[in-house]
């Protein structure tokens, strides 16, 4: 049974070598609230009489700049973070000169903040979209192979999640993105895909003056990958740190205080 079972693996690595590379991106836009008053959590600082200011004037600009770093990276599969709604994905799409489709799921946080996946429909197949705490599963086929999504956000479940994933459906290929939590990656045939740059000194964010690489991407260890973080100079400000929409001096107009990562797998 051992002697089949290496077989079988040896002949799934073969075959992923052999296959084409699937480009995916991961982004938290932080805080893309519409200026509408939500009545079931509290964003009253987002709305044009709230503490931010936030009308149509800012909140277009912030939907501009994230379709424009959706457009920058081509990606055929991007993942966001910190999205408020439904609506807010159409306009970031209706902004994009990509032809995406989208999964958005509500994850029922007090800070209103959901996930959504943009992708090309020629290029992903939506199967399955489970939702939990602080996190979203998406079953997908990608051309003739089985992923699996898993979107995350400190959810205290991921590694729960992840070995029940595993275990199930040994055969789907697993990348976890998020802001992870606890979670002995290893275990599962993982690698953190993003740890090379990491080691080299690149961050998608700041954090007491030093790069830090906040956002990761775990990959199954059957992909060989290249992933990195996506910057471009009109992402950052003067002092060369990510150009936030809001710090603690108030509005600045940027995108996000993170950037955002990619990986390329085959």
């Amino acid at each position: 049974m051992r002697r089949l079972l290496l077989i079988l693996l040896s002949a799934i690595t073969i075959q992923l070598s052999a296959q084409p590379r699937v480009g995916f991106a991961y982004y938290d836009v932080d805080r893309a609230y519409d200026t509408i008053p939500s009545p079931f959590y509290d964003d009253s600082a987002f709305t044009p009489s709230g503490r931010n200011r936030w009308d149509k004037e800012r909140y277009e600009r912030k939907i501009n700049g994230i379709a424009a770093v959706v457009d920058s990276m081509a990606m055929p599969i991007v993942a966001l973070y910190g999205i408020e709604n439904e609506q807010v994905v159409r306009d970031i799409i209706a902004k994009s000169s990509g032809d995406y489709s989208y999964i958005h799921r509500t994850l029922n946080r007090l800070d209103g903040m959901d996930f959504a996946l943009l992708y090309y429909g020629d290029v992903l197949f939506p199967e399955k979209v489970e939702v939990g705490l602080d996190y979203v599963v998406i079953n997908a086929a990608v051309g003739n192979r089985e992923f699996t999504f898993v979107l995350t956000h400190r959810s205290r479940l991921l590694a729960t999640v992840v070995a029940e994933l595993a275990e199930q459906r040994p055969q789907r290929l697993i990348v976890v993105a998020g802001d992870l939590y606890g979670i002995n990656y290893e275990q599962f045939g993982l690698s953190e895909a993003t740890a090379e740059a990491e080691h080299a000194g690149h961050g998608n964010t700041v954090y007491r003056g030093e790069w830090r690489m906040f956002d990761k991407i775990l990959t199954d260890k059957r992909f060989t990958t290249h992933c990195d973080v996506y910057a471009r100079r009109w992402l950052l400000d003067r002092n060369g740190e990510p150009r936030p929409t809001f710090n603690r001096e108030g509005y600045k107009g940027g995108v996000s205080r993170k950037l955002p990562i990619f990986c390329y797998m085959w």
